[in-house]
């Protein structure tokens, strides 16, 4: 009979652990408790840059629905910083800001190296107006026309394409 020397015991002691953890696995793959793909991509989106929640947002307008993935900048500190320093972002992509409780809002854009479109959104979802083609690193305030639920950063010129006004709805 042969013995089993130290390493031999390791590796089978390591196998059985992993074959165990496997085993007890809250939810199988492929079982009917088991999250979509799509489930999966929603929990688990996170921007690479930023590390903020990516959340699907659509904006309805006489175009058609449009649809973005944007990065949810939920807290003050995610508010200050937004899209400072970044330099670039994808055609569907941008930033959302949530006004809890909704406010008057003005945003400049000092160290913010990417132009911007500033869509602001009323607490009823609908486009308040667009600060178009914001200038880089400029402090200049821009303002809402009222009061404001959250605002949308695009990259310059995408609202124009997509022919956003006000009026128009905004759903995250």
């Amino acid at each position: 009979m042969k013995t089993l020397n130290r390493i031999d015991g390791i590796r089978i002691s390591g196998l059985a652990f992993a074959l165990g953890m496997a085993a007890c696995s809250p939810v199988a793959a492929g079982s009917a408790n088991a999250p979509t793909s799509a489930q999966s991509d929603a929990a688990l989106a996170v921007h690479p840059v930023s590390g903020l929640k990516v959340v699907p947002l659509t904006v309805k307008t006489a175009s058609g629905v449009h649809r973005f993935k944007v990065e949810l900048a939920a807290t003050a500190d995610e508010q200050a910083k937004g899209l400072m320093f970044r330099t670039a972002m994808g055609a569907d992509e941008g930033m959302i800001f949530p006004m809890d409780p909704p406010r008057r809002a003005s945003f400049w854009m000092k160290n913010t190296v990417i132009s911007l479109d500033l869509v602001f959104v009323g607490p009823d979802h609908k486009v308040l107006n667009v600060a178009a083609n914001a200038v880089p690193c400029d402090p200049t305030p821009l303002s809402a026309i009222g009061l404001t639920g959250s605002v949308l950063e695009l990259n310059a010129g995408r609202a124009a394409e997509i022919g956003i006004k006000p009026g128009d709805e905004v759903n995250w």
